[in-house]
């Protein structure tokens, strides 16, 4: 089971996802020998919005990976449409990627592999050991042990962490999501976000001739087929688009850790706490926690592992709580949406933001202003 490779290694990641390969990429950068381990097979799929945003782009550069042509669609900004009003903007710099979740799980395998990265596929691992982890209960020694498998994590609970949660979740943070993908051609450069009632979907072009459609809320009830009946316009383009994909559905919840290791043992992506995913931005924020971590391995230095992790997660919590926010209080997300509509300046500084891009100062008074707005309206 475990042959094939050097027994002790430096790092055992637990987890082939986005966040294990990434983490894996970043500590071969280090020159680190690197051991992936995970109970499905490639290329692992999860229902998402499948946009990847221009600073996740970036992230992914500097772990020395690109999108190669064709891999993805791009797109240039994202437009909100609620109750009749609509507002878009363009990214400030660089461009986003509409690309199918296989086909992003491919480029980061065959990038892990090209570095090195040996990886052990339908390779139940079974435990946490003093020496490293137990695959199938085979011993596999590790200097450090990384767990990646995602917001249900059986190594956050093994490293005793999910006892460091700060806070239980109340289940008004814990949302649905349902993903499926439709043969039709993009009708738009932008990713929409569609606000309803009940629920957000999200519409990003993943091809010519290929979109991904994804809902979220607070109910495990909802569906597509019968809420897609909420947005009419999204429902006119997609009613004779053959289905590219089943639904798919998966848990989103915004968690946080006091501590995001003990001993040789570290979480990284959702494993290690994460934001709703209604701010798209999952995928750049595991990509920059991975490089952080490629970092940290080398250096042993877990404790600035810690710092980082949570300075990372702030803008993403920030944007998520405005953002359920509006979602939960229909009056202000209908006027927030009007001074969008009549002051696009405003819905662009919010995008920058959002990914990013602008200065604190730039942030501040672009608040205060939509503040001031909403106060007087």
């Amino acid at each position: 089971m475990v042959s094939g490779f050097r027994n002790p290694v430096d790092v055992f990641v637990i987890g082939g996802g986005p966040a294990g390969l990434a983490t894996a990429i970043a500590a071969r950068r280090h020159g680190l020998s690197v051991v992936i381990a995970d109970g499905a097979v490639p290329p692992i799929d999860k229902p998402c919005g499948e946009g990847l945003m221009p600073d996740g782009v970036e992230a992914l550069r500097q772990l020395g990976v690109t999108i190669p042509e064709g891999e993805g669609y791009p797109f240039r900004g994202i437009r909100f449409l609620s109750d009749g009003a609509k507002a878009e903007a363009a990214f400030p710099r660089g461009t986003a990627y509409g690309i199918r979740r296989t086909d992003l799980h491919r480029v980061l395998l065959n990038h892990a592999a090209s570095c090195g990265v040996h990886m052990l596929w339908q390779a139940a691992v079974t435990g946490l050991h003093p020496e490293g982890a137990l695959v199938a209960g085979e011993l596999v020694r590790a200097r450090w042990v990384v767990g990646a498998d995602g917001s249900s994590s059986r190594v956050r609970s093994w490293a005793k962490l999910d006892r460091d949660e700060l806070d239980a979740i109340p289940k008004k943070n814990l949302r649905f999501a349902f993903r499926r993908h439709y043969r039709v051609s993009p009708w738009t450069g932008f990713m929409e976000l569609h606000w309803g009632p009940h629920c957000q979907v999200y519409v990003t072009p993943v091809g010519r001739e290929e979109v991904c459609v994804a809902l979220i809320s607070s109910s495990p009830k909802m569906r597509l087929d019968n809420l897609l009946a909420e947005f009419p316009e999204l429902c006119a383009r997609l009613e004779n688009a053959e289905l590219a994909s089943s639904e798919r559905g998966a848990i989103t919840v915004t968690r946080r850790l006091r501590r995001v290791f003990r001993g040789r043992t570290v979480l990284v992506g959702d494993a290690s706490g994460g934001v709703d995913a209604i701010t798209g931005e999952g995928l750049c924020l595991t990509f920059r926690q991975a490089a952080l971590l490629g970092d940290c391995l080398a250096s042993g230095d877990f404790a600035r592992y810690q710092k980082g992790h949570r300075m990372l997660t702030r803008r993403p919590a920030l944007m998520a709580r405005m953002m359920l926010f509006m979602a939960r209080h229909g009056r202000i997300r209908r006027r927030t949406m009007q001074i969008f509509q009549s002051n696009p300046r405003s819905f662009a500084g919010m995008l920058a933001m959002h990914v990013g891009e602008g200065s604190a100062r730039d942030h501040l008074s672009n608040g205060i202003a939509l503040g001031w707005e909403l106060l007087t309206a």
